[in-house]
């Protein structure tokens, strides 16, 4: 089974729930991710600021980062390679990369929304 890193800019959480507005692109993100950890698939997401140490160790995306700046983020990576830079996959890129058969729903938030109020993204705090 293939898998995916996603390499995020600076923000203090992955879900968009942070703060006084909701970022839908990375609520989306976060609910496709999700459900494809929930049938198997291997998707895991280095932010900036939580992670600092992954884009060093990375040498593409820290020569990515050294050439064009945080602007090339996010970066995603499938199998050692570059696929996709300063914006997320599309659905149905994440389901054509990582091979796919069984689409997930994308339309249910509510889980990530319950994990994020219960401590999960803000250090402890709801950030709803």
């Amino acid at each position: 089974m293939k898998k995916m890193f996603i390499y995020e800019p600076a923000m203090c959480c992955e879900t968009g729930l942070c703060g006084v507005g909701v970022d839908p692109e990375l609520l989306r993100v976060s609910t496709v991710i999700n459900n494809l950890k929930k049938l198997g698939y291997e998707v895991t997401r280095y932010n900036l600021t939580s992670a600092p140490m992954e884009f060093v160790k990375n040498k593409t995306v820290n020569e990515s980062m050294k050439t064009d700046g945080t602007k090339v983020l996010p970066i995603t990576i499938v199998e050692d390679t570059i696929v996709k830079t300063g914006k997320y996959p599309t659905n149905d890129e994440f389901f054509e990369w990582l091979g796919v058969n069984e689409q997930p729903s994308v339309e249910d938030s509510k889980e990530i929304n319950d994990n994020c109020c219960d401590g999960g993204c803000c250090g402890g705090g709801c950030c709803c």
